[in-house]
């Protein structure tokens, strides 16, 4: 059961599309996973759709066109339409007619989009989240038990990486220079804080420590601004690559 969700203010900049990229990707890919999520984006997207036409309805209303409209769409029920409107009228159908059939295609391509991808690491497969699909994943870099792969997402100082983790593996002990999201793909692992399932959204900072640590392995999909800081014993020696794990 996934425990760990994005808080409402990212979840309405997700709808509003004001989020950088690699953002967006990580809570597309969360939204998928969740069906407690999915149902607030649609709340979130209808409200803000009904604030958008509610806008336009009135502007239509102001200029005159708002009668107009009305009465087309009333006739549209009318089998005989075509033989009782006149010349701009028709045209006005005709766009309509033609803005449905590019949405109708739109939803037939991405229907038919929606085929499992997977990828297999160390031995073990994925599925990658549709959001990634389109996405551009570099080859995974092995070290013990960690497997890294970036993403070809330019989004300034972030950077997006899926990570794995071997069973019985783990990271040692560390903070963040600056802030960390994962979402938890596949398996689990745990830390100081808890247990972690699959499609639990974690944000972190400077402000948490921690040891992840997995029995099963685990895959994550992670955004960072920043490098690690290990914190305890020889893994400190490991700062100067503390990039290649985030």
């Amino acid at each position: 059961m996934i425990k760990l969700h994005p808080k409402g203010p990212l979840l309405s900049s997700f709808v509003e599309g004001s989020l950088p990229a690699s953002l967006s990707v990580v809570i597309a890919s969360h939204i998928e996973m969740c069906p407690e999520c999915q149902k607030q984006v649609e709340l979130l997207t209808e409200q803000a759709a009904n604030a958008c036409f509610g806008e336009s309805s009135t502007s239509a209303t102001q200029s005159g066109l708002g009668p107009q409209v009305e009465r087309l769409c009333e006739e549209l029920m009318d089998s005989d339409i075509e033989a009782s409107l006149s010349g701009s009228e028709l045209s006005m159908l005709d766009a309509i007619t033609s803005i449905t059939e590019v949405e109708h295609s739109a939803e037939t391509v991405d229907l038919a989009a929606i085929i499992d991808k997977e990828i297999e690491v160390s031995g073990a497969k994925f599925k990658v989240p549709r959001a990634l699909r389109n996405i551009e994943i570099k080859p995974f870099q092995g070290l013990g038990k960690l497997s890294r792969s970036r993403l070809n997402i330019e989004d300034g100082d972030l950077r997006t990486s899926l990570l794995h983790i071997d069973k019985g593996g783990s990271v040692p002990t560390h903070t963040h220079k600056g802030f960390e999201v994962t979402l938890l793909l596949q398996g689990s692992f745990e830390d100081e804080m808890g247990v972690y399932q699959a499609g639990d959204f974690i944000w972190l900072d400077a402000e948490h420590t921690h040891q992840p640590v997995t029995k099963t392995g685990c895959v994550c999909l992670t955004v960072s601004n920043d490098a690690i800081h290990f914190t305890k014993g020889v893994s400190q020696l490991l700062n100067p690559i503390g990039q290649f794990i985030y």
